[in-house]
This record gives structure tokens, C-alpha cells and sequence, in this order.
């Protein structure tokens, strides 16, 4: 006896056998340096470890094309300071556009603050090292981010800020 049912196609959003159609997708469709700058006001030697104000900033907005597109931008910035001198200043902004399909509304937030940021970071990270390394310092090994932590905190600002009002 043979078996004549043909299997899904594993590219699908369906899935290998197609019985979930509504199934969540993400793609990376692209990823790219939106701004870079790294500034070295005056490298001299230090006899001391620098202290570095690391900052990091989660956005996205719908793209223009729309179709379930998304750019989430990942601004990561350091400031290197030692013996009262800036060592070297850096900024990155790093981008990916994502595609988004059957992802509820109340989950999209979510995954395009916590999910797509993620995947980014790594990337982001490397390139972080990299120009500092070429600026001639030690690379900035950046420690892995919670991606989790910083969305809530960034929800519990929008609501001390903006608090439901009593009717």
C-alpha cells in the first residue's frame, strides 16, 4: 500500500503538514547600520580602567511598504572615561527589518521589543568591538542584554507616566 498524501512544504508558514495555517512567523528580511560614529578626542595612555556608561534604546515602527513590515532599531552608545578624560565616545544604530504574520496585536509589541532586538544584538555587538578595536583600544565586549527586563521597565515608565484615569 502507498501513501499518496504529498507532505507540506517546510518553507511554509504552515508548518511541515499545513494543519496550522495561523501559525506566528518572523522573518529577517534585512539587517543594516543605519549610523556609526566613533570619536578618540585624544588617546593617550591611561594608568587607570576606564568607567564606560554603556546605553542601549529599543525602537520600531511599521515600514512604509507595510504587509506585516517592521524596522526595529537597536542604539547602543559608550562613553569610555579615565582619569577624568573621555577616552573615546561611540554609537551605533543598527537596524533589521522584520516581516510579522499571524502575531496577535497584544503579542506584537512584545516581539518587536524583546524578540527582534534580540537577534540583532549580536551583530550589533561585534561591530561595538570592532571599532573600538580599530580606534585602537581594547575591544567593548558588550555582556549579553535582557531584552525581557528592559521592555518591562520601559512598560512600567509608560504607566507611571501616562496613569489610567477613574470615571
Amino acid at each position: 500500500m502507498t501513501d499518496t498524501s504529498a507532505p507540506g512544504n517546510p518553507n511554509s508558514p504552515e508548518g511541515t503538514n499545513g494543519d496550522t495555517p495561523s501559525a506566528p512567523v518572523m522573518r529577517v528580511l534585512g539587517q543594516y547600520v543605519k549610523d556609526l560614529s566613533f570619536e578618540n578626542p585624544g588617546h593617550s595612555p591611561v594608568q587607570s580602567q576606564p568607567n564606560i556608561d554603556l546605553g542601549i534604546d529599543v525602537g520600531a515602527k511599521p515600514h512604509a511598504d507595510g504587509n506585516g513590515l517592521f524596522e526595529v532599531s537597536l542604539k547602543l552608545s559608550a562613553k569610555a572615561m579615565a582619569d577624568d578624560k573621555v577616552m573615546f565616545i561611540t554609537e551605533l544604530d543598527y537596524a533589521g527589518l522584520f516581516q510579522l504574520q499571524n502575531i496577535s496585536q497584544d503579542q506584537l509589541e512584545p516581539m518587536l521589543l524583546i524578540e527582534c532586538p534580540r537577534l540583532l544584538f549580536p551583530f550589533a555587538r561585534r561591530i561595538i568591538a570592532e571599532i573600538t578595536r580599530e580606534g585602537g583600544f581594547p575591544p567593548l565586549l558588550i555582556d549579553p542584554v535582557d531584552f525581557v527586563a528592559l521592555y518591562q521597565a520601559q512598560v512600567r515608565r509608560a504607566a507611571a507616566s501616562n496613569p489610567p484615569t477613574q470615571q
